[in-house]
């Protein structure tokens, strides 16, 4: 949710207009995020004094805003310069210009501050700044931040910027990332981060001169409590700081993810939490004020994979168009390397190490949010039979709700697509605290959860930008997957199910391109459907994981209400909505539980309901008694979920695009939830 934006040249010289534009492209790399208003700030004509620019709604009106000041002297050039960029995504107070971020110390723009996340103390730190005579003007918890470390400048104006914002983080409770600028520091930008994500890319015209940047620590390494006064905590060591270059000719870029970096440096460096990075005269060091038992001594600049081509639509109207298109590559790409079509074999790298310990456990925990829940729901019959253990499956909300009893020999699976799920990443610590073994399941290298699991599984399913998930769930079923073909490879008595199951992962690509084949049908399907108020998707069995995710998608895109129904739970309730007046999507493929879902079936047309079944190929049986049909080909029953998911991803884009809905930024969503 959120995003943050800030770019700092020094030495590099560039225009104003040059300037705005990166940070209004910056800003379109992050709307995929989710948000509902967006601003900037950058030093003035004269560098004097902090211009900041802020509107209600799309990044598209901010560029506007911005391109129609006459004030801002596009045509003149600086050799350094810090601008920061935000887009909002409403917690506290509602969409507006002057809820907006940047949000400001007062009105002479001493200080500015973009955030993510959420301030939890931000109530009390607002009264005691009130009693000092700071008057408000916003609702949200940002304006906070800005007018602390305005306060604490004016006590300790001996203070570097960078010492301030030690300062300012460590009265702050909650989850946020932040990044400051202020017209008291010129060319200077300080940001730091506790639950949320935040990167630093680094560009320079020559090879860098080194591959990490060392940390600094506070000289004090006491521990130090909040206190409502803001006291003076230690202040770190002044030591050397990191050179990229003799010259120092750089560009620094902050941000919450990768996508908007990548277009201009694939050099960057994931900053932990409380790590404090600050920028002045072009060079970067990273503070913390207190050394960790197991912490490094520096920060690896890591070089990005991902290509600029990733994260563009190119022939598609929507990101969610083309990553539902993009399966039948995802999926290899989550397959390769680690499964062996020729001996059969399969290599999961990441907790190779950790199967005999994962053997011995006492249960296997699978925990997400959402769509990530979703595949875990679809894999866990899998799981219990090839691993013959236990298998618990948890929304991480609730999880955290019951405090859930967690014991040593326990194995709890984190699954998220972006890594950064709050809810999921507090469940991954509540557990790790307890002593059970941590496995990530993300799709996003350097997340918080990929570097607090003890070790995990990397999905590779490429860059996801629309809010709605689709690639990212079928390389999480499919990574699942393969753990419980791994778990079961030394089971001579499993041994033909782990064969049938590899050749049908062997040619679900072919399948997968088979299944878009149906879009133009899919589409018209949508056109009898787009005008109803409600949904009802049935399934049982490996297809139940797809009526969930079916109706979610249909949830979040279209607006409509769509409920995923259990099909042997027709009788004990939901019969009672079926007329024929009721749009009803069944799944009933040929698997185990075919002849209850056709019981099913046969139940829903006796109430004269009129229901559009999913069926396989040449099932002339279970299309007699439908009104419409979609028909898959034919895999094994364990892997049919993901075909028959993909006609619900088609479904419920085609009927928001005919509603005139948003696809890739459904309304009050974000693609990455970072607050509770």
């Amino acid at each position: 949710m959120c995003g943050i934006f800030a770019y700092l040249n020094y030495l590099t010289p560039k225009s104003r207009k040059e300037i705005l534009e990166l940070l209004v492209v910056g800003l379109k790399r992050l709307e995929y995020r989710g948000y509902d208003s967006a601003g900037v700030a950058l030093d003035s004509a004269d560098g004097k004094d902090i211009s900041i620019i802020k509107t209600q709604g799309k990044v598209k009106a901010l560029e506007e805003e911005i391109f129609c000041r006459t004030n801002l002297d596009f045509e003149s050039e600086t050799q350094y310069h810090v601008g920061i960029a935000h887009t909002r995504w409403a917690t506290h107070g509602v969409p507006s210009e002057v809820n907006a971020h940047p949000q400001r110390s007062d009105n002479e723009h001493a200080f500015v501050v973009v955030h993510n996340g959420i301030v939890t103390n931000y109530k009390e730190v607002k009264t005691l700044l009130q009693q000092r005579g700071y008057i408000f003007e916003s609702d949200t918890d940002t304006e906070v931040i800005a007018k602390l470390i305005h306060h604490l400048w004016v006590q300790h104006p001996a203070y570097s910027f960078r010492e301030l914002v030690e300062q300012v983080v460590q009265q702050l409770e909650g989850a946020f990332a932040l990044c400051f600028k202020s017209k008291y520091f010129p060319g200077e930008c300080v940001a730091t981060r506790r639950g949320s994500p935040l990167l630093v890319g680094i560009k320079t015209k020559t090879r860098l001169a080194t591959d990490h940047v060392p940390i600094l620590y506070g000289k004090d390494h006491r521990p130090h409590g909040r206190n409502p006064e803001f006291p003076v905590m230690p202040r770190s060591e002044s030591t050397s700081e990191f050179q990229p270059l003799e010259d120092k000719e750089v560009e620094y870029f902050f941000a919450s993810d990768a996508s908007a970096i990548i277009e201009h440096t694939n050099r960057v460096i994931f900053l932990e939490d409380d790590d404090v990075a600050a920028v002045k005269e072009g060079a970067l060091s990273i503070h913390r004020l207190r050394r960790c038992m197991d912490d490094p001594h520096a920060r690896e600049i890591t070089t990005l994979k991902m290509e600029i081509q990733q994260i563009m639509k190119g022939n598609y109207d929507y990101f969610m168009q083309k990553e539902i298109f993009e399966q039948p590559e995802s999926v290899v790409n989550t397959m390769r390397g680690r499964l062996n079509f020729q001996d059969n074999s399969v290599t999961l790298g990441g907790i190779k190490d950790y199967i005999p310990e994962i053997k011995r456990c006492r249960r296997l925990m699978l925990i997400g949010c959402g769509t990530s829940y979703h595949s875990a729901i679809a894999t866990r019959q899998l799981l219990e039979e090839l691993t013959e253990l236990p298998v618990m499956v948890e929304l991480a909300s609730d999880f955290l709700d019951r405090n859930t009893p967690i014991f040593r020999d326990d194995v709890c699976f984190f699954i998220s697509q972006s890594g950064e799920t709050a809810d999921t990443l507090m469940a991954l610590r509540y557990c790790k605290s307890r002593g059970a073994l941590i496995v990530g399941i993300t799709n996003t290298v350097g997340s918080s959860i990929c570097r607090e699991s003890h070790c995990g599984v990397h999905i590779n399913a490429g860059p996801e930008i629309g809010v709605a998930s689709t690639k990212a769930y079928t390389s999480q079923f499919i990574s699942l997957v393969m753990f419980a073909l791994v778990m079961s490879e030394d089971r001579i008595s499993l041994r033909a199910r782990r064969l049938q199951i590899i050749e049908g992962l062997k040619n679900l690509d072919n399948l997968i391109r088979e299944v878009l084949k149906l879009d133009d049908k899919v589409k018209e399907l949508a056109k009898s459907l787009f005008q109803y108020k409600s949904l009802l998707i049935m399934g049982r069995g490996y297809n139940f994981a797809t009526c969930m995710e079916g109706a979610l998608k249909v949830k979040e895109l279209t607006y409509m209400h769509s409920e995923g129904i259990m099909a042997g739970e027709l009788k004990h309730g939901p019969l009672a909505l079926i007329d024929d007046s009721m749009p009803v999507i069944m799944i009933v493929m040929r698997d185990p539980v075919y002849v209850k879902c056709v019981n099913a079936l046969q139940q829903v047309t006796a109430r004269d309901g009129k229901p559009i079944v999913i069926c396989e190929e040449g099932d002339e049986e279970t299309k007699a008694f439908a009104d419409r049909a979609l028909e898959i080909p034919k895999t094994v029953d364990c892997l049919q979920g993901i075909l028959t998911v993909i006609p619900m991803q088609l479904l419920s884009f085609h009927i928001a695009v005919l509603r005139g809905c948003n696809v890739d930024c459904p309304r009050n969503l974000a693609k990455s939830v970072t607050v509770e």
